[in-house]
């Protein structure tokens, strides 16, 4: 059992909601939108949060898979 599913709360700052997801900092750090705890190492996030990082990181993600093609 993981720390989403222990009901961890979203790691945006301000945001209190419980996670959905989570991933590695570095991951998360290609939005500029979202305001992260760069403390730790993984970045929970809550729907609202991660559909937000994923609109806002769409064109980063597809040139990185495009490196590997």
């Amino acid at each position: 059992m993981g720390k989403v599913e222990k009901g961890v709360t979203c790691s945006v700052k301000g945001c209190e909601e419980s996670a959905d997801r989570s991933m590695s900092l570095v991951k998360a750090r290609m939005s500029q939108d979202l305001d992260f705890d760069i403390s730790k190492k993984r970045v929970y996030l809550c729907r609202v949060h991660y559909k937000d990082w994923k609109k806002s990181s769409k064109t980063d993600r597809e040139t990185e898979r495009m490196r590997w093609d």
